[in-house]
Order: structure tokens, then C-alpha cells, then sequence
């Protein structure tokens, strides 16, 4: 009976064994199992791992849920004043996950002036303001990249070059920076040219048709009215008058006019060859057809994809990879507080009307930087109720170049010189100033610094120019335009009682005669001898060398580099730096700007002040043309030049790049 029940207890056992034994647990151990067993043994692994994940993401889930649950209940046990910092904590961690981008606009006008004291003097936008908040941007470590929407800009070659070298400076941050097109021309493209991309919508268009210089011509217009030109000009390609005395230009100067146009289209060309991803003659092919749609531009490769500015927002997202970008638009620039309501609202709309100003920063040391802006005259400059800048006084500048050598907080000056000359009187007085301060002085030279405006530029310490600079221009030009015919024509007569062999020299009833004449040349021949001594001994050349490159012909700045005429290339940013390099001073190191001359109080240059000696000059807006608005100007302020003096120091002609 012993033996039955034990034989019955392992034979149960033995079909236990056998009933959980595993798939091929019957093989050899050195034998390997079937296709079918590991396709078994591997779906069933990836089940496992499948219902693991599973199980773990609901584990999450759950876990996140307790959570949230357990922040609200401590949200709730919390203080009012803890929950808000605890809500404060949770909007900054959100905040730091945002991408920023910095928005800014170049549309329009970008003056170079101190700026003015009226209503939108420190609102205003300038260039100055422009390039110093691109430059803030690319400091600020907030910011991750750029986003520059170009409209028109009405921006002169030098003063593109400004932009493009702020835009520069902030990609060498390892940011990026994006150009949003809708339609542009060359002065908006060759800016945009500087960035990491550019975006146009594909309706837009491009219009980039080269370099053109196409003057007008009067004298055929003075002939029907009776008028007479009369000048005299000392250097063969000074051809300042040449609009009033022929009909087309002269050899001399056509010569000088297609070696500064060729210049500037092979400047052109370089820059978009350089930054594009375009061979020189495709960039030239481009060039010639002149008007291209979004899409060709894009084909061509002068745009680099085509898209609509509603979509830009998230299509950086995408190529960032980021969860969340935003676009700070008119980062840096002036808030301000616009509720006027009650008392206390006006007085502050009468300061801000009033230019108030907030106290100077506490650093001590400065940098100071003086405008010479605009034709130069004698006497006050003339600035409009805004700050723009009409005309380069003799005397503000100088008196504003005294203050900053008398200033013992500012270590150098920078002059910056936006100017096709004028008085050959004004001009002498500033070169004399500018040598005698014995701080560094530096010249920044704009869109323009010829004749008087290189004379000016010539006295300081260190000269940069632009790339496409217009500059040279040594040279001098006098006369009158005689009125006689148009007084016969309408009917006018005069009579005479003269002493004084010559008392008719300045007089506009008539030409000059041959002893008038002689004595305008004797003249002009000692200034222009001036004019090429002190260029000389400036720029460390022989008389005669500067009286060969003299003559009146003008250069970019790259022929003035090559020539020895500046120093170097560069923008204001450089001639800040090397400012303070020569004051012995750190180039890196910030400096409080000081910015001269003095702003206009705004309601002084409305109603004048009680200085009997101030002249007050609002400057009125016409609604002519552009092009006749510019001529007009011109022809005013060379009229008004002549009228005050016999001789000037004047760029050969109006030049107007299209």
C-alpha cells in the first residue's frame, strides 16, 4: 500500500513537469531553437516591453495629476502674498523659454543730427539712434536674433553702410539675423544684402538697376528768362557751376564722374557677390535686368525664399526649433507715457513738447560727437523745429567743437561730416578750431564730404570714410548770375552813380568785366593755394600731389584710401573706437556720448528768443516733386551762398544715386 501511494506521488509529479515546461525545454542545451520558437520568444519580449511603456506613461500620468492636484491644495493653503510669487516664479520660467527676436523697421528718413528738443526729439529715429539699439540687441542676452523689415528707405550710400555694419556686428554675436522684403530698391536691398536671409512674399519685387548720375542743366532755362551765369572755378574738373554755364558737362569733369560711378557699381557688385550666394556675373546679369519679380529674384538667388510676413513668426519657429518665439518690436526704442488727462498730464505734455531731458549719466568720462551736417555758411547753423540740420554754421560749430576741448570729462572728439561744402570763410574757421583742440579728433565722414566738407576733415587727427563716400573735391568756385536781361524783359530799367573802378564786382545787374574778373582769380588762387597747403600738411602729401589729385575731382572712399586722402575705411562705430584708442583709453570700454551742437529749444526756433543776434529759420515743406523739391534746395542755398561771399568751396555737382 506503501509502495502503490508512493509510486502515484511521482508519477503526478512527473506530469506536473512536463504539463510547465517551457517550449523546447526537452532540447539539448547546445541546440539551437527554431525561427518559430525566437519569433515567439521576441514578440512576447516586445509585448512585455510594450505594456511596461504603457504602464509607465499612465505612471506618469497619475504622477503628474497628484501633482497638479497637490500644487493647487498648497495654492490654496498658501498666502495671498506667497501664491503671487509663486505665480511671478512660473510666468519667469515661462519667459525664459521664449526665443526673442528684435524687430526693427528701416523705413523713411534716418537724419544725422544732435536731434532736437521740440515734441519728437528724443522720440525721433535717427541714424545714430538706429545703429546704437541694433548694437544693443547684440549685447543683450535676451535677444536670440534679428528680424529687419525694410521698406524705402531715403538713406545715402555712406549711411547704408552705417546700417549694414550695425547688422554685421550683431551676427559676429552668433546671432541670426533675417530681412523681411516686400518690394525694395537698391539702397533697401543692399542693407538687407546683410543679413543671414532674406524673406519676400511672392508678390513683391525687386528693383536694384545699377548706378546712375544724371544731373540737370539751366542755362538753356536762363537764356529764355534773361538770366546770365557768370563763374570762374580754379581746377579743371571743379565744375560746381557747370549746371548754370552749359549745357552739358565738360570733359574734365564727365571723366571724373564715370571713374566715381564705375567705382561705386563695382562696389555695388562686390557686396552682393560677397553676401549672396551668386557668381559675379550672375550678380551683374541680375543687375542689368534691373526689375525682377519676388520669384525670379528668388531663382536667381538675390532672395532666399519666398513667404509672407504673417507666416515668418512661425516658420522661425520651425527652423529654430523653438516652442515659442516672440518678436520685441521697436526694441530700445524711448517709451512713452501718453495719459495727458488732468493737470499733471499737461505739464508733462508741456516738457515733452519743451524737450525736457533726464540728468546725464554719472560716468565721467565721454566721448563727444559734433555734427557738421549740411551745406556750410557763416554765421549760426540753421536747424528746423525738429533738429534736422539745414545748413553747417561757422560759428556753432566752432563754438561747439570749444566746448568739448574745454570739457575736462571729454577725452576725444568725433566729427561727423555729412556735407558737399560751401564758405570757403566757414570752412577755414572750423579747420582752424579742429587744429587747435588738443584732444584727439576724430572725422567720420557720411554720405558726402567734398570740397568744404573735406576741407573741415582734413585738420583731425584721423580720417575714416564710408566705402562709397563721396569725397575730394579740392577745389574753388565764384560768380554771380546777372539779371539785366530779365529786368529788360519785363520792363524794368535802372540807372547808375558809381566811384571806384571795380564798384560793380558784386552787383547782379551785370557780368563782371575783365578788371572784375582778374581780381575774382587772384582770388580764388590764393584760397585754392590754401585749400592744398593745409590738405598737405594734413595729410602728410606735397602740395603738388595734393594739387594733382586736386582740380576738383572728387573719389569714394575706397579711391581716397587708395590715393591717401583718409586714413582708413569705416563707419562712425570705428571712428568712436579709434577715438578712444588715441585718448590712450580702452576701446572696448562704454563712454557717456555727449552730442553737439546744443538741440534748438523747440518753441525758441518757433518764436525766437531775446538774443537780437539769433536768427530763427523754420524750414516749410513744398508739395513739389522729390526731384524738383532737391533742386530747388539746392539752387536756393548756392544762390544764398553767392549772395555772401565771391568764392566757395563746392562739390562739383548734386549727386543723386538711383
Amino acid at each position: 500500500m506503501q509502495t502503490t501511494r508512493f509510486s502515484l506521488f511521482w508519477l503526478f509529479a512527473l506530469s506536473l513537469c512536463l504539463a510547465v515546461a517551457p517550449s523546447g525545454a526537452g532540447l539539448a542545451a547546445d541546440e539551437p531553437k527554431s525561427d518559430q520558437a525566437a519569433e515567439s520568444s521576441s514578440d512576447k519580449a516586445d509585448e512585455e516591453g510594450a505594456n511596461e511603456q504603457a504602464s509607465d506613461e499612465e505612471q506618469a500620468a497619475k504622477e503628474g495629476a497628484n501633482k497638479k492636484r497637490s500644487d493647487e491644495k498648497r495654492s490654496e493653503e498658501m498666502s495671498p502674498a506667497a501664491r503671487r510669487a509663486a505665480e511671478r516664479s512660473r510666468k519667469r520660467e515661462e519667459e525664459a523659454k521664449k526665443v526673442r527676436y528684435a524687430w526693427f523697421e528701416i523705413d523713411g528718413v534716418f537724419p544725422e543730427s544732435p536731434g532736437g528738443s521740440g515734441p519728437f526729439g528724443e522720440l525721433s529715429t535717427d541714424l545714430r539712434k538706429t545703429v546704437a539699439r541694433i548694437d544693443e540687441a547684440g549685447e543683450d542676452d535676451k535677444i536670440q536674433g534679428l528680424v529687419v523689415e525694410v521698406g524705402a528707405p531715403q538713406l545715402g550710400s555712406g549711411q547704408q553702410h552705417e546700417v549694414r555694419q550695425a547688422i554685421k556686428r550683431f551676427r559676429e554675436k552668433g546671432k541670426r539675423a533675417v530681412a523681411l522684403l516686400e518690394t525694395a530698391e537698391s539702397a533697401g536691398y543692399l542693407i538687407a544684402c546683410a543679413c543671414d536671409e532674406i524673406v519676400m512674399p511672392e508678390s513683391g519685387y525687386l528693383v536694384v538697376p545699377g548706378v546712375r548720375a544724371q544731373p540737370l542743366f539751366f542755362k538753356g532755362m536762363l537764356a529764355k528768362l534773361g538770366l546770365r551765369a557768370d563763374f570762374v572755378h580754379v581746377g579743371e574738373a571743379k565744375g560746381a557751376a557747370e549746371p548754370f554755364t552749359r549745357r552739358d558737362w565738360s570733359e574734365p569733369v564727365e571723366e571724373n564722374m564715370t571713374a566715381l560711378i564705375d567705382d561705386l557699381y563695382e562696389h555695388m557688385v562686390d557686396t552682393i557677390t560677397m553676401e549672396r550666394p551668386m557668381t559675379r556675373a550672375a550678380v551683374v546679369k541680375a543687375i542689368d535686368r534691373g526689375l525682377l519679380t519676388a520669384s525670379q529674384a528668388e531663382e536667381v538667388g538675390l532672395v532666399d525664399r519666398l513667404a509672407y510676413g504673417s507666416s515668418l513668426r512661425g516658420d522661425l519657429e520651425e527652423q529654430i526649433g523653438a516652442d515659442s518665439l516672440v518678436f520685441v518690436v521697436n526694441y530700445g526704442k524711448k517709451k512713452v507715457d501718453t495719459d495727458f488727462s488732468g493737470p499733471a498730464g499737461f505739464f508733462k505734455l508741456m516738457g515733452i513738447m519743451a524737450g525736457a531731458k533726464k540728468p546725464s549719466e554719472s560716468s565721467s568720462d565721454a566721448l563727444a560727437l559734433v555734427y557738421a551736417v549740411g551745406p556750410i555758411m557763416t554765421g549760426e547753423s540753421e536747424v528746423d523745429p525738429f533738429g534736422s540740420s539745414d545748413s553747417v554754421g561757422s560759428t556753432t560749430i566752432v563754438n561747439a567743437l570749444r566746448e568739448a576741448a574745454d570739457d575736462d570729462d571729454i577725452k576725444a572728439i568725433v566729427l561727423r561730416v555729412d556735407s558737399p561744402g560751401g564758405s570757403a570763410v566757414a570752412s577755414d574757421l572750423i579747420w582752424r578750431q579742429v587744429r587747435q583742440i588738443e584732444k584727439p579728433v576724430v572725422a567720420s565722414m557720411g554720405n558726402v564730404a567734398a570740397s568744404g566738407g573735406y576741407y573741415i576733415s582734413m585738420g583731425c587727427d584721423y580720417v575714416y570714410a564710408e566705402p562709397t563716400t563721396v569725397t575730394g573735391s579740392i577745389g574753388v568756385v565764384g560768380g554771380k548770375v546777372a539779371i539785366n536781361g530779365l529786368l529788360d524783359k519785363i520792363g524794368i530799367t535802372t540807372d547808375l552813380v558809381a566811384r571806384g573802378e571795380n564798384s560793380g564786382m558784386f552787383s547782379l545787374l551785370d557780368k563782371f568785366s575783365d578788371t572784375e574778373r582778374e581780381r575774382l582769380v587772384g582770388l580764388m588762387e590764393e584760397t585754392y593755394d590754401q585749400f592744398t597747403a593745409k590738405a598737405a600738411e594734413g595729410r602728410g602729401l606735397s602740395q603738388e600731389r595734393v594739387k594733382e589729385l586736386g582740380g576738383g575731382k572728387v573719389y569714394t572712399g575706397r579711391q581716397a584710401k587708395r590715393l591717401g586722402l583718409v586714413d582708413d575705411l569705416g563707419d562712425l562705430h570705428d571712428a568712436m573706437t579709434k577715438a578712444k584708442e588715441l585718448a590712450g583709453i580702452d576701446p572696448d570700454k562704454k563712454l557717456r556720448l555727449e552730442t553737439y551742437p546744443e538741440a534748438v529749444d523747440f518753441f525758441e526756433s518757433l518764436f525766437g528768443t531775446n538774443d537780437e543776434q539769433r536768427e530763427v529759420t523754420v524750414r516749410i515743406e513744398t508739395a513739389l516733386l522729390p526731384e524738383l523739391e532737391q533742386i530747388t534746395a539746392r539752387t536756393a542755398w548756392f544762390r544764398k551762398l553767392f549772395a555772401r561771399e565771391p568764392i566757395g568751396l563746392v562739390m562739383p555737382f548734386d549727386l543723386r544715386l538711383e
